[in-house]
């Protein structure tokens, strides 16, 4: 077995005392709590709870609590999480309920929904808390009947003497096991004994989620809070002067309406940079203070430059020739190589702004005093939103608690915590509970956007058709979408990449796979098109550079393991049966390797009436243990999905400064119909600890869709949405 140390960074989580802790921890179960009739059925309420760590608690039954420490967005992290801990916990399934932690850096490290980093980061904590408390618990009962622990086994939370006929159980030996004194360091399961790990458990929140039961922000309530609701500038680049306060205030169910302002002093990544002065109205219902928003007449003035889509396509093509470089990576001579290459090819790729558009849409409840601040919601970062609002309103961070609820999306968008700020600006202004509410409106209009990018690939070939010149600068608005050290690096002699930064007064940030969306799409499209001038198979010409890499590698740095980037891409080959025809099907090939782990995807599509149906999608994926087989499934399905649609309708543009899309009406989103009918997942089996999964299945998907609309149309689409780029003849395929 593998020993770990039960010091995890600089905080020891388990050495938690009741007094310390446990009474917050056990009183937070107001939303969260999993319980189901079913399960109650099966073993009895405790009388008493013990908490053995910061991850567990035991109740005199047997029932076992898991804390779930990050928050959940829909990468079902509540699930998989807490079946860690249990694995290691040696404990029943069926004896365990889920609660959502709330923010306790004493406890939890890495309490962040981002970056598809939650399993990846905790996967040793999770093992340790689990391991840890199995450990004391047997100690307890070794104890108890003066044994060794080596005499002792468990399973299902039953612990048996090896060589004898006594037995206990969790909940039996839980309140002798609290006072155990922690060990120094713990045994882990050998990955070839777990139990729960790489089996299929079913949602905790399912039930709740399709019956309706409160799990979300915009459920919350609390006797007595108020609603509010904002109102920003119309355009980026302008400022509220003020407005016509006396009337708003005098509309029924309005009691106040105010400008707020959310400027902090040394601002973090994750504040706000573009609106910090807002127009707050606070009432009674959500449709007063619609209504109250329609009658709002501001004054507002212009403080800098209003942009316009236009100028973002000059701002992005000046980048391109003179922008200031950030990452970059030069090996060989390309220029040189370029000169002496029998071919050569170049193509340029461009994708709008874009919109995060949650479902739910931005929301948070605020209770601040005179003493302390009490923030409830969605939130990705809860830290950060502690830290945030402890600056605005001046209070010490122990003075400030965040309690997460399930969040109706995130893709990025809940990074960013102003409004959880804005919500605790409008409840120290009123002297009362407040719940902040956006229309979609307001959120579509507000700016976080996904960056503008436009990036210029060049590829040169000898006379044997070899690749033996790569090049690619790429700028965004504000920030490039380049990594020069992932492939083609280290597989080409002459190669050269250029991360290149634009100016813009448009807010921006991270969106679901950032920059990584935009270059698999443009870079496996090239790739495709390098393949076709060579006379090689797409997948063929992929794997020779792999093997290049794998044998002989350029450089001494690049980020990726050459050997699993080429494993899914033979076992997707194998998967959708690679190099079949099948009359009327128009087939696309895409790999990309991001958050550490590794997808190959093959889109197969057809034209219906004119327009492409995308029939099936295979999908291979290398990212290590697979926790939750059924789970790890659901976020490649939903990453192509997602892919698909903003890469094939999604695009935000300007005049002026103002987004002209500004709802749904207006900015399209992928519906049913569009969807793939078929996708298949497989993963490749390995003992990796656990990498990204939410976020790498997107990136291939774009440029799989790229590649099989070529097939399909004959023409190589550039520009995103492909929906407004993409004729066959003189018919438009897609409005």
């Amino acid at each position: 077995m593998t020993k770990i140390k039960t010091q995890y960074n600089r905080r020891s989580f388990l050495k938690v005392s009741a007094a310390a802790g446990g009474g917050m921890l056990i009183g937070f179960s107001w939303l969260t709590g999993c319980t189901s009739d079913k399960k109650m059925d099966k073993i009895a309420v405790p009388n008493e709870w013990f908490d053995i760590n910061g991850y567990i608690k035991i109740g005199d039954t047997g029932l076992v609590t898991i804390y779930s420490p990050n928050p959940e967005i829909g990468q079902n992290v509540r699930t998989s999480m807490p079946m860690i801990v249990a694995d290691e916990l040696d404990v029943d399934w069926e004896n365990v309920v889920v609660e959502q932690a709330p923010l306790n850096t004493g406890f939890y490290q890495n309490q962040f929904a981002g970056g598809s980093l939650s399993i990846k980061l905790s996967w040793n904590a999770l093992r340790m808390a689990g391991a840890t408390g199995r450990r004391m618990l047997l100690e307890a009962a070794a104890k108890e009947w003066q044994l060794n622990v080596s005499d002792l086994s468990v399973e299902k939370g039953i612990i048996k003497e090896k060589n004898g006929e006594r037995t206990v159980s969790y909940g039996e030996i839980a309140s002798k096991a609290v006072g155990i004194e922690i060990p120094e360091e713990v045994e882990l399961k050998e990955i070839s004994d777990f139990k729960l790990i790489g089996t299929s458990i079913k949602n905790v929140d399912g039930k709740k989620i399709v019956t309706g039961e409160p799990l979300f922000g915009l459920d919350f309530h609390r006797e007595g809070m108020k609603l509010a609701m904002i109102q920003h500038p119309p355009a980026f680049g302008m400022k509220i002067k003020d407005f016509n306060e006396a009337e708003i205030k005098a509309m029924p169910g309005i009691d106040d309406a105010f400008i707020i302002d959310t400027t902090i002093e040394e601002p973090d990544w994750c504040d706000e940079k573009g609106f910090l002065q807002l127009i707050a109205i606070v009432g009674d219902s959500t449709w007063q203070l619609m209504k109250a928003k329609k009658a709002i007449k501001a004054n507002w003035e212009t403080i800098r430059p209003l942009e316009s889509s236009e100028s973002h396509l000059a701002n992005l093509e000046q980048a391109l020739l003179s922008g200031k470089v950030g990452q970059s990576r030069r090996d060989g001579n390309p220029e040189a190589a370029f000169k002496k290459a029998a071919k050569v090819i170049e193509r340029t790729y461009s994708s709008p702004f874009m919109a995060h558009n949650t479902m739910e849409p931005m929301n948070f409840f605020a209770n601040v005093t005179d003493s302390s601040a009490e923030l409830i919601g969605p939130v990705q970062t809860p830290e950060a939103l502690e830290k945030s609002v402890s600056k605005l309103l001046n209070l010490d961070l122990e003075n400030v608690t965040v309690n997460m609820t399930r969040m109706g999306g995130g893709f990025g968008r809940r990074l960013y915590v102003h409004f959880g700020v804005e919500a605790a600006a409008i409840s120290k202004r009123i002297g009362a509970p407040v719940k902040l509410i956006y229309s979609r409106e307001d959120d579509m209009t507000q700016g976080t956007y996904r960056p503008a990018y436009r990036s210029t690939y060049k590829a040169g070939l000898d006379e044997n058709n070899n690749l033996i010149a790569f090049t690619v600068r790429g700028a965004g608005l504000p920030e490039g979408p380049v990594f020069p050290n992932r492939f083609p690096a280290g597989s080409v002699d002459n190669y050269a990449a250029e991360q290149i930064s634009g100016e813009t007064n448009i807010t921006t940030g991270a969106w679901r796979a950032p920059r990584s969306h935009f270059t698999a799409g443009a870079e496996q499209a090239f790739l495709d098109e390098v393949a076709e001038l060579a006379g090689k198979d797409p997948i063929d010409f992929r794997l020779e550079l792999f093997n290049r890499a794998i044998s002989n590698p350029v450089g001494d740095e690049y980020e990726y393991d050459a050997e699993r980037y080429a494993g899914v891409l033979k076992l997707v080959k194998e998967k959708c049966n690679w190099g079949e025809t099948k009359p009327g099907v128009y087939r696309g090939v895409a790999a990309y390797f991001c958050h550490s782990s590794y997808v190959a995807e093959v889109v197969d599509l057809v034209l219906e009436n004119g327009q492409p149906k995308i029939k099936n999608v295979w999908c291979a994926v290398d990212c290590g243990i697979v926790v939750n087989p059924d789970g790890a499934k659901h976020q490649i399905e939903g990453g192509v999905i997602d892919g698909i649609g903003h890469a094939m309708y999604s695009q935000l543009t300007f005049d002026n400064g103002v987004p002209n899309q500004m709802n749904f009406d207006t900015y399209q989103m992928i519906r049913h119909s569009q969807a793939p009918e078929n996708i298949e997942v497989f993963f490749i089996e390995n003992e990796i600890a656990p990498t990204g999964l939410g976020e790498p299945g997107l990136p291939p998907a774009v440029g799989a869709l790229a590649n099989a609309l070529y097939q399909a149309t004959g023409k190589r689409i550039t520009e995103q949405p492909f929906s407004l780029n993409m004729n066959v003849g003189e018919k438009q395929l897609l409005g």
